[in-house]
């Protein structure tokens, strides 16, 4: 069930995992790499042939083979593992270090102009590693640089670029002080991006964690006061009850009827502060019911028509075959929130509408309410966000995506194009369902 409104909002469980940033940026560096290994053997081979310089092809060689070697295992890392440590990318960014001066060394040392690629691994450092470790970085490329200075394989130039070597440097400064610009542009941004998704998925689980506290909270002051309210509703019961056999009462039918509605309202009570204790005390499946979809809901109907029998209410089932679940009774719970809410929204009926496929077991609220304000869909989900103005409001919505956010599904809420508004709920059958579910269901 979609609804085709102007304005939609939605929650989604989060499915960045902590670690996703050290796997991305470990995914940076092997295309970074591969560029290095296509620009290394490029270089080499102009340089070797197009201009004359003969540089131990052999040796020069062997780095970018061991760098194709070095990707390869990353990439199998990387589509093995989910985590990359903080450790693996200091060795990665190392051995690109080392790499690269061993290429110098055999082309020039510190007389080449490419000396100047030692900043690209020094910036990588400082944006990936911690403190200490990029400090690490930069302390090798520093000695590395200096050691090169003093040792290195002087090129061998033909007679053409004999006395042309400072030509040559300032051509190659050129062309490496480009290559930087790009690749520290286009790779900066890239793990600069996956930072701030690390830091947004970060502040998303603050808020969660912040959340479940108040529900926690929420929780404890409602069993609480289950506990308490037991013994006078009892109590009442009990008066109510020598109240009927009363010949005072007994011989005014009225009386009888309002002695009858008030120990109807007291049974009631009883039913919601049992649900309340057995939500709070019982874990989820430790003593589970079995049910079908349809009869769950048209009990979860029934229910809620004869709390409030003067607000028309439809069951819509799609045309499907629906498999036995656990009836949870925080499901029960959910559902009868958000129809309460779209009562107290103004409704003058209310449609619930029942559908599913593979693995989404999905119960919408539709009604023709007021709908929601656009700050009420920006802020959907979260606590004492309310349209109505009493104090306590907005919590209703609030429970109800914690709960689906437990079980795993998410929750859509929207306008409809003629006013109204819709509020559905997608469950997984994986956490809900008896049955093992299939594609071809």
């Amino acid at each position: 069930m979609t609804d085709q409104g102007p304005t939609r909002a939605r929650w989604l469980p989060s499915r960045w995992p902590a670690d996703a940033a050290g796997r991305k940026n470990m995914a940076l560096l092997v295309q970074l790499r591969w560029i290095a290994i296509a620009g290394q053997v490029a270089t080499i081979l102009i340089v070797h042939f197009g201009m004359g310089i003969r540089l131990p092809l052999l040796p020069m060689l062997v780095v970018p083979c061991i760098a194709v070697a070095m990707n390869l295992g990353s990439l199998m890392v990387l589509r093995g593992r989910t985590d990359i440590s903080h450790a693996e990318l200091f060795l990665a960014l190392l051995f690109d270090v080392i790499a690269l001066t061993t290429l110098l060394y055999l082309s020039g040392g510190a007389t080449n102009p490419f000396m100047s690629l030692y900043l690209v691994q020094v910036a990588l450092g400082a944006m990936l590693l911690h403190h200490w470790s990029a400090w690490g970085i930069v302390a090798v490329s520093a000695l590395c640089a200096a050691g090169l200075a003093f040792a290195y394989r002087p090129l061998n130039l033909s007679e053409m670029l004999e006395g042309r070597l400072f030509d040559l440097h300032i051509v190659g400064t050129w062309i490496c002080f480009t290559m930087i610009a790009v690749l520290l542009v286009l790779f900066m941004t890239r793990i600069n991006r996956n930072l701030q998704d690390r830091e947004s998925y970060m502040a998303q689980m603050r808020q969660q964690a912040a959340e479940e506290e108040h529900i926690v909270r929420m929780g404890l002051l409602a069993s609480g006061a289950a506990h308490e309210l037991g013994t006078p509703l009892a109590q009442l019961a009990v008066v109510l009850g020598d109240w009927r056999h009363m010949p005072e009462i007994t011989r005014h039918p009225v009386l009888i009827e309002e002695v009858e509605e008030m120990q109807a309202a007291v049974t009631r009570c009883k039913a919601i502060l049992s649900g309340i204790l057995l939500s709070a005390g019982e874990a989820r499946g430790e003593a589970p019911q079995a049910t079908d979809i349809r009869a769950f809901i048209d009990g979860i109907a029934h229910d809620w028509r004869s709390a409030n029998p003067a607000m028309p209410l439809r069951c819509d089932f799609g045309p499907h075959d629906y498999p036995r679940i656990v009836a949870d009774p925080v499901i029960r719970q959910a559902v009868t929130n958000l129809l309460d809410n779209a009562r107290e929204a103004g409704a003058t009926y209310i449609n619930l509408m029942v559908s599913r496929d593979s693995q989404w077991l999905n119960i919408a609220v539709r009604d023709n309410g007021r709908g929601f304000s656009p700050d009420m869909l920006t802020d959907f989900g979260k606590p004492y966000r309310s349209s109505k103005d009493r104090q306590g409001s907005g919590l209703g919505l609030f429970l109800v995506v914690n709960v689906v956010r437990k079980l795993g599904g998410r929750v859509d809420a929207s306008n409809g194009a003629e006013g109204g508004a819709m509020i559905q709920l997608r469950l997984p059958f994986a956490t809900l369902a008896l049955e093992e579910m299939t594609d071809g269901e």
